[in-house]
Order: structure tokens, then sequence, then C-alpha cells
């Protein structure tokens, strides 16, 4: 039986609403999108996106100064900054694919172009899942909210 105060205090604890705090908003989400594919330059962002160079501008300023992207100056100009992916920014790779993945199935269908595929194989990647620490998929009905202090593997 579920322990609902329980449940809704470890629920408080959460950190997704921190998480979508930092990067849940539509241009953010873009803009990685558009830094995982190569994009550094603001004028590249703008053009690529179309969006505002204001709206661009805050975005950029905010995956900074969270720590997500990092400017540079540019090597070829050092008139200009390149932004980069952090170590915190490239962790979001995962959660990007996941995120399309959801989308092809749900929204814009299974045929939607480009395609990601290891660079080895041309094979289009595996779907994203939830995995055990040994690899194995887990379902749903297999997963479950506890206390930190409650794990086994207190790595984790």
């Amino acid at each position: 039986m579920l322990d609902l105060e329980r449940h809704r205090e470890l629920l408080r604890q959460c950190s997704i609403a921190a998480a979508l705090e930092t990067v849940g908003e539509r241009w953010s989400f873009l803009i990685l999108r558009g830094a995982f594919n190569g994009l550094h330059h603001f004028e590249e962002f703008q053009s690529t996106l179309g969006i505002a160079r204001n709206i661009l501008s805050n975005r950029l300023a905010r995956l900074v100064e969270s720590g997500i992207l990092k400017r540079d100056p540019d090597p070829t100009d050092r008139r200009r900054v390149a932004y980069r992916l952090t170590e915190k920014g490239l962790d979001l790779l995962p959660v990007l694919l996941s995120l399309r993945q959801w989308g092809e199935r749900w929204v814009a269908g299974t045929s939607s172009n480009p395609v990601l595929v290891d660079r080895a194989t041309r094979r289009q990647i595996a779907p994203m899942a939830v995995r055990d620490a040994d690899g194995r998929p887990l379902q749903r009905d297999e997963l479950e909210w506890v206390d930190r202090s409650e794990l086994k593997d207190k790595q984790a």
C-alpha cells in the first residue's frame, strides 16, 4: 500500500522542477539541439532557429549562467564569441534524444527527418529506455521512488 504522505514528501524533493527551471523552455531545447549539431555562434543560432535576437540573447545568457554552455573567444576571429557545451550541457544529450523519440512516436510520426545514426555503422540509434544498473530495460510497473537512504547500492 502506498504511504501517500511519504510519497508526497519524496516528490517535493524531486529535482525535476529545478531541471525544468533551468532548461524547460522551448527555445532553450532548440538552442541545445543546435549546439549538439555544431552551431557555435549567435548568428548561426539566430538564422537556423529563426528566433528573435532578444530572446536568443536572453536564452544563451541563461544557459551560460546555468553552466550548460560556455562562452569562448572564437579562435578564428577574436571579436566573435563561440558558445560551447560544457560537461553539464553534454549530459543533456539523452534528455534531448528521449524527447525527440517521444515526439516521433506521439506527435510528428516516425518518418521525421533527420535521423540520428551511429557514425560507424550508419544504423539508427536504439530507442532510449529506462534501464537497471545492469542494463536490463525496466517497465513502469518495475519502478518505485524511494528515499536515497534506502538504496541497496549507496554509490548510485
